[in-house]
């Protein structure tokens, strides 16, 4: 039974419960991994195969386990745009050099 001004047992802070911003700071912290694969078979030939991996986890643990995709992708990244840019613009330059001295 409830008391008005109290919320009822289930949700009671008791020191005892986790809220939303808990739990997510300790998967953020350790890390979760979800794996699983989906097939499709037609009378037993296999048409497809879907293999999902998915890790939750910060930044600071992510770059501890050795991921750090993010730092070379150029759509996630503006150090890497600039890299990528630049390799494209030597490539660039270096067949035009080539073409003017065809033409030459």
């Amino acid at each position: 039974m409830t008391t008005p001004g109290r919320p009822p047992a289930p949700f009671a802070s008791d020191g005892g419960g986790s809220n939303l911003a808990d739990i997510l700071e300790r998967v953020l912290d350790k890390g979760v991994v979800i794996a699983g694969d989906i097939r499709i078979n037609l009378l037993d030939i296999e048409l497809l195969t879907i293999k999902l991996r998915l890790v939750v986890a910060s930044v600071e643990r992510a770059e501890e386990m050795g991921i750090d995709w993010w730092r070379h992708d150029p759509a996630l990244s503006s150090h890497a745009r600039r890299d990528s840019l630049a390799s494209e613009n030597e490539e660039l330059r270096r067949r035009l050099a080539e073409l003017e001295e065809r033409t030459a």
